[in-house]
């Protein structure tokens, strides 16, 4: 556990120092994850072009001042964060579901109107989705593998993505709910048997 805890830290650190902590939260990390993922190695990669892609037009496309982070999960995208005006937050989504190689099967659009989040607000939304990540390894449910949960907070709200059982969606929203600070949970699963 504690050596976990000291990779995340490392890798966090990293990430902030770097000024690519969007990426980060959103990014999964293909080396590591993909021996326990229950995706394929190829699926896994596709989510990955798809943030990249995806992070790299919007920005593009849109005006500035919004703060849009991107996070794909078996071709399910999730945009999260803020967009100046809802003709921003409309043209984010046209742009996801655009998106035709590799694939988006679904957008779910959480973007808010609104300024972008403070720095302070960003490293606390770091810091509650270690936390988060972290109690996910309390779990006892055979089978259940904590690094199979993307987790993305912004502003104090969590999504929850994987491919999961119904007891362990259950489980894993308990978990992230009982973490101090966290304002909401929001499951975007999808289920197996």
């Amino acid at each position: 556990m504690i050596r976990w805890i000291r990779l995340a830290s490392a890798v966090l650190v990293t990430a902030l120092l770097s000024g690519c902590f969007a990426l980060f939260v959103g990014g999964t990390a293909v080396g590591v994850g993909v021996a326990h993922d229950r995706r394929t190695t190829g699926t896994v990669m596709d989510d990955q072009t798809i943030e990249m892609k995806l992070y790299d037009v919007i920005n593009r496309s849109l005006p500035p001042g919004n703060h849009i982070n991107v996070t794909s999960y078996n071709g399910v995208v999730l945009l999260s964060g803020t967009a100046v005006s809802e003709q921003a937050r409309q043209q984010a989504e046209q742009i996801a579901r655009g998106l035709k190689e590799p694939p988006v099967r679904l957008v779910h659009n959480e973007l808010v109107i609104g300024p972008a989040s403070s720095a302070s607000v960003q490293s606390n939304d770091a810091v509650l989705t270690t936390k988060v990540k972290s109690a996910l390894f309390g779990i006892q449910i055979t089978d259940f593998d904590p690094t199979r949960i993307k987790v993305v907070t912004d502003n104090s709200i969590v999504y929850l993505m994987g491919l999961v059982r119904p007891n362990e969606a259950d489980a894993v929203a308990n978990a992230a709910s009982r973490v101090g600070g966290v304002r909401q949970v929001v499951t975007l699963f999808e289920y197996i048997n």
